[in-house]
C-alpha cells in the first residue's frame, strides 16, 4: 500500500501513453463451462463473473488445438498453429505399437521466423511481461526470445512438479524468477502476486509506456493441488457426470481470488479507464482420468474434453473487458485463440496487414458494433493420438456447421451446433454431399497450409495378447460405424454406448499370436426395459450370438461367456460386433470382449 502511494504521489494520472495497458490472462486446461458466468453452479468466480458483466462474453470461443502448446503458439502468434508444424503438447508422446498412424516430426519450439504480439507490441512501445507457464521451447526459445522483456516461471515445461514451493518445472529444474520462495507457498498465488508487482514497479520505473502482461495460469493443469484452506470451502463429494471435483473448485478459486486482487491494484494505480483485461484457457477441460484426483471437471452439456476434437476439447471462455464500456454484451460470434493477437494489435492503434494472420480482429463486437453474426470458415489439424484418449482428425468449421475426419479411417461425422451444441446427433449418413464438400475444402485448406501428415506406423500392432495369451477388445480402441454408437471415455462409462440405432456396429483389430480356439466373453450393461437385442460378434467365417441381458443399469456391467470361435493362422485380425435386433430404446453398453485360449 505504502508503495502504491508513493507511485501517486510521484506520478499522479498516468499521462497518454500511445495504447492502452493490456493484461492476458490465460488458464491451462479450463473447460468453457466451467465458471459462473459460463453456466457453472459448482465453481464460485465472483471476481471473474463480476468482470464478465462488464465485459464481452464470447459464448463460441475456441482454442486453436485441443491441447496446451499449439493453442498458446496460436494465441500467440495470430497463426493456425498447423502452419507452424507445431501441432502437438511439447514434446509429446512418440509412437506406440497400437497405434496404426506414426506422428510427423512436429516442431519442438515456436519458430523464431513467426513474431508474436509480444514482439510487435514491445516493437511498437509497449513493455512487455511474461508471467507463468511458456511450454513453447526452452533455452533458445523462452519468453525473453519472442518479445517479453521479462520472464517470470516460463520455460519448456508443460506443468510445475507441485503447486507448492519449491517452486519446479516439470522437467526438475527451479522456475525462473521463483527460485527464491518461502517452502509451502502456493503457485498459483505467487503467481498472481508477481504480475502484481511487475505492474507497481513499471508505474514507478516506466510509467510512461503502456505495457503488455501475459499471465499465464499453470492452474487448473495437474498436478490438482490447492491450499487445505481452499478445499475446504467446497462443498460436498466427487460425483460422476457433474462438476464436483473440490480440488479442482479450489485451484479455480486461486484463479478468481488473483484476479480480483489484480483489479483492486489497477484501481489503486487509477489504471482501470486505461487497462484492457482479456481472459481464455488454452484448451477444453481435463474431464478423462489422468493422473491422481482426475478427471478435473465435466464439460456437458458439451461432449468430451480436452484431447478430443469435440466441442469439450476446444471450446473455451474468453471475455474482453475494454475500459467505459457501459454495459457488458454476450456475443455468439464464433471467436478462437489466433483471433486474440490481431485484436490486441488493433487495441494497441498498430497498424498491420490483418490478411497475415489466420484470426480476425474482434475489436469492433468486443464494443458492440457488429450485430450479426458472421458466417465463419474454421480449421483444425491434430495429426496426433492424445493422453486423454483423443484420436487424429481435422475439423472444418462452417457456419452452424461441423465436420470432423479421423485421419486412421476416413470416418466423417457431420453436426448442426446451433442445433445439437452437444455432438450427439450425427447427420453424415443423411448428408453425404454436405459431408463430401466440406471435407473436400478441408483437404484443400490442409495442402494450402502445407500442414504435416501422418505415415503408416510400421510397427504397428493392435490389442496384442496378454497374460496367458487372452485377448482383450477395449471399447476404447473400437472403430464405429453409423450414426450415434460411439466410445464414452468419461472414467464412470468407459463403454460403447449411444447404441439407440440398430445399424450403428463396431469393429477391432487384434493380433493374433496362437491359432486356435477361442472363449468368446463379452462385458456389458444394459437399463431395465432395454434388455433382449441379440448382438452377433464375428471373426471372418466364425461368428457367435449373444442375448443382451438387463443388468439394472448401462454402466452396471457384468461378464457373460458368449460361446467358442477357431482362429486360424497368426497375424491381423478383425472382430465385427453389430445388432441383429433392438426391441427396446438401446442395444445395451459394452465395455469389452475378451477372447480367451481354450
Amino acid at each position: 500500500m505504502l508503495a502504491t502511494l508513493m507511485t501517486l504521489l510521484l506520478f499522479g494520472q498516468p499521462s497518454g501513453p500511445k495504447g492502452p495497458n493490456i493484461i492476458l490472462i490465460v488458464a491451462d486446461d479450463l473447460g468453457a463451462r466451467d465458471l459462473g458466468f459460463t453456466g457453472s453452479t459448482f465453481h464460485k468466480t465472483p471476481h471473474l463473473d463480476k468482470l464478465a458483466a462488464q465485459s464481452a462474453v464470447f459464448t463460441q470461443a475456441y482454442s486453436a488445438c485441443p491441447v496446451c502448446s499449439p493453442s498458446r503458439a496460436g494465441l500467440l502468434t495470430g497463426q493456425n498453429p498447423a502452419k507452424l508444424h507445431l501441432t502437438d503438447w511439447i514434446p509429446g508422446q512418440p509412437t506406440k505399437p497400437e497405434q496404426p498412424l506414426h506422428r510427423p516430426n512436429d516442431l519442438q519450439a515456436l519458430p523464431k521466423s513467426t513474431p508474436t504480439v509480444a514482439t510487435i507490441l514491445r516493437e511498437n512501445g509497449y513493455a512487455t511481461y511474461h508471467v507463468g507457464k511458456w511450454h513453447l521451447g526452452g533455452k533458445g526459445s523462452s519468453p525473453t526470445d519472442h518479445g517479453f522483456d521479462i520472464n517470470i516461471a516460463g520455460d519448456g515445461s508443460g506443468s510445475p512438479k507441485s503447486y507448492f514451493a519449491p517452486f519446479q518445472s516439470g522437467n526438475g529444474g527451479p522456475m525462473p524468477g521463483l527460485e527464491k520462495a518461502m517452502t509451502g507457498e502456493y503457485l498459483t498465488d505467487r503467481l498472481n502476486v508477481e504480475a502484481r508487482r511487475l505492474i507497481k514497479t513499471h508505474m514507478q520505473e516506466d510509467h510512461s509506456r503502456p505495457f503488455f502482461l501475459h499471465l499465464s495460469h499453470f492452474a487448473p493443469h495437474t498436478p490438482l493441488q490447492a491450499p487445505e484452506e481452499l478445499i475446504a470451502q467446497v462443498p460436498g463429494t466427487p460425483s460422476p457426470g457433474r462438476q464436483s471435483n473440490p480440488i479442482y473448485a479450489a485451484m479455480i478459486a486461486s484463479i478468481d481470488n488473483g484476479i480480483g486482487r489484480l483489479v483492486e491494484t489497477l484501481e489503486q494505480l487509477r489504471l482501470s479507464e486505461n487497462t484492457v483485461i482479456l481472459f481464455t484457457s488454452d484448451n477444453g477441460g481435463l474431464c478423462t482420468t489422468e493422473g491422481p484426483k482426475t478427471p478435473a471437471t465435466y464439460n456437458g452439456p458439451l461432449r468430451e474434453g480436452k484431447g478430443y476434437l469435440y466441442e469439450g476439447g476446444i471450446r473455451v471462455p474468453l471475455f474482453i473487458f475494454l475500459p467505459k464500456q457501459e454495459k457488458g454484451i454476450r456475443d455468439g460470434q464464433p471467436a478462437w485463440g489466433p483471433d486474440l493477437t490481431p485484436t490486441l494489435l488493433q487495441l494497441a492503434g498498430i497498424k498491420k496487414d490483418m490478411a497475415t494472420f489466420d484470426g480476425i480482429s474482434l475489436l469492433d463486437r468486443a464494443k458492440g458494433n457488429a450485430n450479426e453474426t458472421v458466417s465463419r470458415t474454421l480449421a483444425w489439424h491434430y495429426p496426433h493420438y492424445s493422453n486423454q484418449g483423443g484420436r487424429p482428425g481435422g475439423v472444418w468449421r462452417e457456419g452452424p456447421w461441423k465436420m470432423i475426419e479421423f485421419y486412421e479411417t476416413g470416418r466423417r461425422e457431420l453436426f448442426h451446433l446451433e442445433r445439437d451444441p452437444g455432438e450427439n446427433n450425427n447427420l453424415a449418413p443423411g448428408e453425404p454431399q454436405r459431408v463430401a464438400a466440406m471435407a473436400a475444402r478441408l483437404e484443400a485448406w490442409r495442402k494450402e497450409a502445407k500442414v504435416q501428415t501422418m505415415t503408416p506406423n510400421a510397427n504397428y500392432k493392435p490389442n496384442p495378447p496378454g497374460p496367458r495369451g487372452i485377448i482383450t477388445l477395449h471399447g476404447k480402441t473400437a472403430e464405429v460405424i453409423g450414426k450415434m454408437l460411439r466410445f464414452e471415455p468419461l472414467p464412470h462409462k468407459q463403454t460403447l454406448g449411444f447404441w439407440v440405432v440398430k445399424e450403428d456396429s463396431a469393429w477391432w483389430e487384434f493380433t493374433l499370436e496362437k491359432p486356435g480356439e477361442y472363449q468368446v466373453e463379452i462385458l456389458q450393461g444394459c437399463g431395465n426395459g432395454s434388455g433382449g437385442a441379440e448382438l452377433e460378434i464375428s471373426v471372418g467365417e466364425e461368428k457367435v450370438k449373444h442375448k443382451v441381458v438387463e443388468t439394472g443399469g448401462f454402466q452396471e456391467f457384468r461378464p457373460f461367456v458368449v460361446g467358442n470361435i477357431k482362429l486360424e493362422g497368426p497375424g491381423q485380425k478383425r472382430l465385427d460386433m453389430k445388432a441383429l435386433s433392438k426391441p427396446g430404446a438401446a442395444v445395451g453398453d459394452v465395455r469389452q470382449i475378451r477372447l480367451l485360449p481354450q
